[in-house]
C-alpha cells in the first residue's frame, strides 16, 4: 500500500478523500439512473467519466491499486458492446463499492480489500480477448496523448490563468536514439521549472510510456515560442508541440499557437487528444461539470471545531448581555430619573440586535444541505428490496432543507434505520399489494422541513400499517406487559411499545429485520438529540414516522419557571400555551392525573411534590405548562412562572446529574444556574409509567424525591 510521507502529501490526501466520496456518490447516482434506462449511451459516458476522474486523482495521491483498478474499468467502459452490456449497471454498483472499501483501507492506512470479484466482472464486460484487442488500440491512440490532469491540477490552472500568466500544455516526442531516456524526461522537466511552474505531469514516471514521450501542464510568463526553443534540445527531444489554454471566453484570436516541426504520429495523436477531449470534456460527473474558478477560490475549507469555538464565544457574548441587561436593570430601579438610562437602553438594543446576527451568521456556516443525508438512500432502498424480493419507489422531498452538520451526522443512523424497516416490514410484495388493489411498487417518501425553530424530517411508506393486535401480542409475549396492562392501552401507547429494546413483530429473523434493533436507537439517539419521534399509523395504507429535532443544539429561547423553588427551563417553541388551575380541578383517570381543559382532557404530570394543605383551606393554584408533543399534548405543573430568556445551553456530565430528564443548564446573568429539561425524556417516562403502572396514583408524580435532589440546580457545578 501507498504510504505519505509529508505534509503536504497527507493534506492532499485528505482532500482527495472528500473529493471521492462524493465521486463515488455521482458513480451510485449514475448506476442506479442507469439500471432504470438500460443502454442509454450518456449515462454509460457520464459513468465513464467519472471512473476516469476517479483514476487520475487516486494515482496523483499514490493510490495506485486503486488507479489501476479504475483504468481497467474504464477500458471495459471504452468498448463499443459495453453500452449493451445488461449487467452493466450492477458492475457500476460493485465498483463504487469496491471503491469504497479501498478508500477506506488507504484512509485507515489497513490492507486492501480483495478486488478480484470486480475484476473478473470487469473481464466479462470486455467479453473475448480477441474484441478487447482490436478496441485496445484504439483506446491507445485516444489516451496515449490525452492528459488526464486531476481536479486539484485543474484549479491550479484556472488559479494560474487568473494570475495573468500563460498556461502551457507541452508534449514532447524523447528521441528513440536517447541512450538514457528516463534522464532525458528529468532533464527536460529541471529545464521548464526555471521557466515557469509545473502544475502536472503525465505520463507517471517509471511507466514505459514515461521513456517515449511525457507532456507537462506549465504555468509560465514565457511565450509558446520560447519555451518551443527551450525544449528543442539535440539528441533529447525529436518533436515538440507547445499549445497555450486560454481562459474561458477569450477569442480563438487571442489563442497563441505555436508547433515545432513533428511526425505524422504525433500530429495525429495531439489531433486524436483535442478531440477526445472535446466530446469527453473535463469534468467528473454532472455535480462538478465546467466549475467556475471563482467559485473555487471563494470555497474556503475550515475545520468544525473551529467553526465550534467561534459558536462557544458567541455564547460567551450572550451572557454577557445577559448580565450588562440585568445590570441595566438595577440601575434603572435606583436612578429611575437618570438621563443617562436611555442611552444605555438604545446601546443594548443595537448591541442585541448585533449579536442576534451574528449568532445567526455562525449557525448558517454549520448549516448543511439535508440532501447530503438523503443522496445515500436510493442506493441502500435498491439493495434492501433486491433483498426482501420487493419493489419500491424512492420520493425525496426537501432536499435543499438546511441543518446543523452535527445534527445531520447523528441523525443518519436512525434514519438509516428507519428507512430499512420501511422496506422490510411496511412495504409488502407484489402480490400482497395487489390483493389490495395497490400498484405492485411501493413507495417511500422522505420529507424535510422546518416548522418554527424546530427541523422535522418524516419517512413515510404506503405499506400495511402497524397492527396493534400483533403489537401487543408479541409484547405480552416478550414479557413487556401484561395481558390486564394490555387491555386498557390507547393507540399511541401501543405505538410506544415498538421503541422497546429488543422489541419485533417480524416472524422470521433476516439480514433486514427480526433481530428487535433499530427503533429503541432512533428513540434513545433523538432524546440525546433534545428531539422526538411520533408515529403515525394507517392500517392498510401505511405508517409514517416524524423526526423532531431543535436546529440548534447551542442556543435557545426559554421559558423559566420554578418548582419546590428551583429553577428550571423549558423550550419555548414547545410550549403551546399556559393556563392557570386549582388542585380540585385535577382528577385521577387510570393512574394518571388529568385536567380538563376546554372540553379536552390533558394528562398532567408533577415534577415536585403535591402542596400541602393550607391552613385556610383553600384549594391551591399552579401553572400548567401545556407541551405540544406532535399532535399529543401534556401538562407540567410548575409553582411559578420566571419569564423567559435566552439560554446558552452548556452539558453537563454523568456524574454531575444522573437522569435523562435533563439535557444540560445554562447561566443567567446575575449568575444563577438554570437547568434545561429533557421534554422529548419526559413524555417517555410518562409513557412508560403509564404503561408499566410505575407512576404514583395519589399524585402522579414523575421523578422520585432522590432523583429531584441529583439535578438539584445549586449541586449542577457548572462553570461559565
Amino acid at each position: 500500500m501507498s504510504q505519505f510521507s509529508d505534509e503536504r502529501g497527507a493534506e492532499l490526501r485528505e482532500l482527495f478523500f472528500d473529493s471521492a466520496k462524493e465521486l463515488l456518490q455521482s458513480l451510485n447516482e449514475q448506476a442506479l439512473r442507469l439500471e432504470k434506462h438500460p443502454g442509454d449511451v450518456e449515462i454509460v459516458r457520464s459513468i465513464r467519466r467519472i471512473v476516469h476522474t476517479l483514476k487520475g486523482d487516486a494515482a496523483a495521491t499514490g493510490c495506485h491499486e486503486l488507479s489501476e483498478l479504475a483504468h481497467e474499468l474504464e477500458d471495459a467502459l471504452a468498448l463499443d458492446t459495453a453500452g449493451s452490456h445488461t449487467s452493466l449497471a450492477d458492475i457500476a454498483l460493485a465498483a463504487a463499492d469496491t471503491f469504497e472499501a479501498m478508500l477506506s483501507s488507504y484512509h485507515s492506512e489497513d490492507e486492501l480489500p480483495s478486488s478480484e470479484p470486480l475484476r473478473k466482472m470487469i473481464r466479462e464486460l470486455a467479453g473475448d480477448p480477441k474484441v478487447r484487442k482490436s478496441r485496445s488500440k484504439k483506446i491507445q491512440a485516444t489516451t496515449a496523448a490525452r492528459s488526464p490532469w486531476t481536479e486539484y491540477e485543474k484549479l491550479a490552472m484556472q488559479a494560474a490563468l487568473k494570475q495573468g500568466k500563460h498556461v502551457h500544455h507541452v508534449i514532447a516526442q524523447i528521441d528513440p536514439q536517447c541512450g538514457m531516456p528516463i534522464a532525458a524526461r528529468q532533464l527536460m522537466l529541471k529545464a521548464m521549472a526555471e521557466v515557469g511552474a509545473v502544475l502536472g505531469t503525465r505520463p507517471e514516471p517509471g511507466s514505459a510510456e514515461s521513456a517515449k514521450r511525457f507532456q507537462v501542464l506549465l504555468a509560465s510568463d514565457h511565450t509558446a515560442e520560447y519555451l518551443t526553443a527551450k525544449c528543442r534540445v539535440p539528441t533529447i527531444v525529436s518533436q515538440v508541440k507547445v499549445e497555450t489554454i486560454t481562459a474561458p471566453g477569450r477569442s480563438p484570436a487571442q489563442k497563441a499557437k505555436t508547433t515545432a516541426p513533428a511526425s505524422k504520429t504525433l500530429e495525429s495523436e495531439i489531433e486524436t487528444q483535442l478531440q477526445a477531449e472535446k466530446t469527453e470534456g473535463m469534468a467528473s460527473s454532472p455535480q462538478h461539470v465546467r466549475q467556475n474558478p471563482a467559485s473555487a477560490e471563494n470555497i474556503l475549507r475550515v475545520d468544525a471545531e473551529r467553526i465550534d469555538n467561534v459558536l462557544n464565544l458567541v455564547g460567551e457574548l450572550i451572557i454577557g448581555k445577559s448580565m450588562l441587561q440585568q445590570a441595566l436593570n438595577e440601575f434603572s430601579r435606583h436612578y429611575p430619573k437618570e438621563a443617562m438610562r436611555g442611552r444605555f437602553a438604545d446601546a443594548m438594543a443595537f448591541q442585541a440586535r448585533v449579536l442576534t446576527d451574528l449568532q445567526r451568521s455562525v449557525m448558517k456556516v454549520r448549516m448543511v444541505p439535508v440532501e447530503q443525508l438523503f443522496r445515500r438512500f436510493p442506493r441502500m432502498i435498491r439493495d434492501v428490496a433486491n433483498q426482501c424480493g420487493k419493489q419500491v419507489d424512492l420520493v425525496l422531498n426537501g432536499q435543499d432543507t438546511d441543518l446543523d452538520k452535527g445534527l445531520l451526522d447523528a441523525i443518519a443512523e436512525p434514519l438509516t434505520h428507519l428507512v430499512r424497516n420501511a422496506v422490510g416490514h411496511g412495504i409488502e410484495g407484489a402480490a400482497e399489494r395487489a390483493q389490495t388493489g395497490k400498484p405492485a411498487r411501493g413507495t417511500i417518501r422522505l420529507d424535510a422541513y422546518h416548522q418554527g425553530n424546530q427541523f422535522i424530517v418524516e419517512v413515510s411508506d404506503d405499506g400495511r400499517g402497524i397492527d396493534a393486535r400483533k403489537v401487543i401480542s408479541r409484547a405480552v409475549e416478550r414479557g413487556l406487559l401484561g395481558r390486564e396492562q394490555a387491555a386498557g392501552l390507547s393507540e399511541a401507547d401501543i405505538l410506544e411499545l415498538i421503541f422497546r429494546p429488543g422489541f419485533s413483530t417480524a416472524d422470521e429473523i433476516t439480514e433486514v429485520a427480526g433481530r428487535g434493533v433499530g427503533l429503541d436507537v432512533v428513540q434513545s439517539v433523538l432524546q440525546r438529540l433534545k428531539g422526538a419521534v411520533e408515529v403515525t399509523n394507517r392500517p392498510g395504507q401505511g405508517t409514517t414516522f416524524r423526526l423532531q429535532l431543535p436546529l440548534t443544539l447551542a442556543i435557545i429561547k426559554a421559558l423559566l419557571f420554578r418548582v419546590e423553588q428551583r429553577l428550571y427551563a423549558i423550550p419555548l417553541n414547545a410550549v403551546a400555551e399556559i393556563a392557570r388551575a386549582k388542585e380540585s380541578d385535577l382528577h385521577q383517570v387510570d393512574n394518571c392525573e388529568v385536567l380538563q381543559l376546554r372540553n379536552q382532557v390533558l394528562p398532567v404530570v408533577r415534577l415536585g411534590s403535591p402542596p400541602e394543605e393550607r391552613p385556610d383551606h383553600r384549594p391551591a393554584r399552579v401553572f400548567v405548562l401545556v407541551i405540544a408533543m406532535g399532535e399529543r399534548k401534556l401538562g407540567l405543573l410548575v409553582n411559578a412562572l420566571e419569564g423567559e430568556e435566552e439560554l446558552v445551553i452548556k452539558a453537563l456530565d454523568d456524574q454531575t446529574v444522573q437522569t435523562d430528564l435533563v439535557s444540560g443548564a445554562s447561566i443567567l446573568g446575575d449568575g444563577r444556574v438554570v437547568l434545561i429539561l429533557n421534554l422529548a425524556a419526559i413524555a417517555g417516562r410518562f409513557a412508560k409509567s403509564r404503561i408499566n403502572s410505575l407512576g404514583a396514583p395519589a399524585s402522579g408524580l414523575l421523578l422520585s424525591h432522590a432523583e429531584r435532589a441529583r439535578i438539584a440546580p445549586n449541586q449542577a457545578g457548572v462553570q461559565p
